[in-house]
């Protein structure tokens, strides 16, 4: 029995030191930061170049770019940041004072949701994007129809998802834990 005891506790042991599989993936999710980083700094040169040229239709939708890339990598933070503390360990900074209120304190619910609210955002600032297009391009008669309807049919979508994910959270909550 002594035997089956330690080869079921050497396999557990190698069953929680797995999770250290998950760091190289979020090693590869900081050199994504790195590459929306460069796409990001390439679209504001590009656009601030123009600057004195811009209708004020195209200055928002540069900014709406920005802010669609921006908040693209706020949602690659919290993913990077809440995975790690999650399922691979504790982040151990010491007393950082500029430390993000939210670190430690966001669980796989949490991150759910906010993972949900930033997509949520990105489609809709993608779609304000594609509405503000509409009727400026004048070869472009497919965008004004089916794939206009396509573009609000899939945030409508993510937008239900969202709610049923908060009501799931908020059902799961008020049920007594087993």
């Amino acid at each position: 029995m002594a035997d089956r005891n330690s080869i079921e506790g050497r396999f557990e042991q190698g069953l929680f030191a797995s999770r250290w599989l998950m760091a190289p993936m979020y090693l590869g999710l900081v050199v994504s930061l790195g590459m929306l980083t460069i796409v990001f700094t390439k679209e504001l040169v590009y656009y601030a170049a123009k600057t004195f040229t811009l209708t004020a239709d195209q200055a928002i939708l540069a900014i709406l770019t920005l802010i669609d890339l921006s908040l693209a990598a706020n949602l690659l933070l919290i993913v990077l940041f809440s995975g790690y503390e999650n399922f691979v360990s504790k982040l151990d900074l010491g007393d950082q004072r500029d430390r993000p209120s939210w670190m430690g304190k966001v669980d796989f619910s949490g991150l759910k949701m906010k993972l949900i609210a930033s997509i949520v955002a990105i489609s809709g600032i993608h779609l304000l994007k594609v509405f503000m297009e509409v009727g400026k391009q004048s070869g472009d008669a497919a965008l004004n129809g089916e794939k206009l309807l396509w573009l609000v049919v899939i945030h409508l979508t993510f937008v239900v998802s969202g709610v049923l994910l908060a009501l799931m959270d908020w059902l799961a909550a008020r049920t007594s834990k087993h």
